[in-house]
């Protein structure tokens, strides 16, 4: 028979370890303009088990970090830096060290974007080389990772060509995301710009970018970011300008994508409305949902999706909760939503319905200056 002080140590190490499952940091990228306040990226403390976040903290202070990814390891966080220096040409992607259990970042080594106005930056699944967009100049640009997390000097450097027919907004490329596919072999570029996705052959050993072929959204549309669905079979693109999200299979053996069908973001009441874009795409780890953000329309567009087919079927356009929703996160386990509200100075925690997919408010936000991007990190 097991003693009190064993069973009552055992309780204690079942709960530590569940706490800690479900605990999570999460960074927010910001704009660090006088406007939003921010100084740099910020985390906080989630609890998945009730949906609770705490009160952001500054991890690092560092000018305009938009948008950042965490590294496969989970030991370091990539920022690209929009307008870094005032006046230079191109801005910047820094590395940082995580610190623990603080979630504190320590600064590595900040090297050049090549082009101008970086806007999104990814890591291969392997995390031996990084990636950024650049939206100023339409370009994309390839990083060695080292053992210490330090990036190295730009290794790939590729310019878009092409326009668009939305002279305003289209007269050159506009690379805006750049992500690896799940089978670690092509990077996916969206060009608002050219309206197309370009797909570049990865080589991570080298951490280097190879043009390897396009896919195309219906004219003017402006393609912004993507999600793989989980099955790695489907890609879904939202498309800034004209509002709407197209699906493509996908082909691993080729890397090649081939457009399924472009379907609306907007309620039926809305669509013919003008000056609303969307900004965000993510894909639900069921498999059964596909979340938009629609700026300044301040919602998230629901979509149920068809695993077989890649289809979507718009089933709510849900209150955001906030002002200009940018990036937004799932946690880990699908339950919970963060928000990050651009105008508003704020980030949102929405509740998912795993059966409907639909979201539903939790009355809970907390302040952010200019948050526009939201990375789940596990608390181990």
């Amino acid at each position: 028979m097991k003693s009190p002080l064993f069973i009552l140590t055992l309780g204690l190490a079942v709960a530590s370890n569940t706490f800690a499952e479900d605990t999570h940091l999460v960074y927010f990228g910001c704009y660090t303009n006088q406007k939003s306040g921010s100084k740099g990226i910020y985390v906080s403390r989630f609890d998945a088990s009730t949906g609770r976040i705490s009160a952001p903290e500054l991890a690092v202070e560092t000018r305009n970090p938009s948008f950042v990814a965490i590294h496969p390891s989970k030991k370091f966080l990539y920022a690209v830096g929009e307008n870094v220096t005032p006046g230079a040409s191109s801005g910047a992607v820094s590395a940082f060290a995580i610190e623990r259990p603080s979630g504190k970042l320590t600064p590595i080594n900040q090297t050049s974007s090549v082009g101008g106005g970086p806007c999104h930056v990814s890591t291969d699944k392997t995390g031996q080389m990084a990636m950024v967009a650049n939206y100023g100049t339409g370009s994309v640009a390839s990083f060695g990772i080292g053992a210490d997390g330090g990036l190295s000097e730009p290794v790939s450097f590729i310019q878009h060509t092409g326009s668009g027919p939305n002279q305003a907004r289209q007269k050159g490329p506009h690379g805006h995301s750049i992500n690896p596919s799940p089978d670690n072999q092509f990077a996916f570029a969206c060009d608002l710009g050219t309206d197309e996705v370009f797909i570049y052959k990865m080589d991570p050993a080298k951490a280097s970018l190879t043009a390897h072929g396009k896919a195309h959204v219906p004219l003017g549309s402006g393609p912004r970011h993507l999600a793989f669905h989980p099955n790695g079979r489907f890609v879904f693109v939202n498309n800034e300008m004209l509002m709407t999200a197209t699906s493509f299979a996908y082909q691993a053996a080729t890397g090649a994508l081939s457009e399924i069908e472009t379907v609306s973001t907007l309620p039926l009441e809305d669509r013919e409305k003008k000056g609303f874009s969307t900004a965000e795409t993510v894909a639900h780890p069921n498999g059964r949902f596909v979340y938009v953000s629609n700026r300044t329309h301040d919602t998230i567009a629901v979509f149920s999706c068809d695993p077989q087919t890649g289809k979507l079927t718009l089933i709510q356009n849900a209150s955001a909760e906030g002002k200009v929703p940018r990036n937004f996160a799932l946690d880990p386990s699908g339950k919970w939503m963060l928000v990050a509200h651009q105008d508003s100075n704020s980030v949102a925690v929405l509740s998912v319905n795993s059966e409907s997919g639909k979201l539903l408010p939790t009355g809970q936000t907390i302040s952010v200056g200019g948050p526009v991007c939201v990375r789940f990190l596990p608390l181990e």
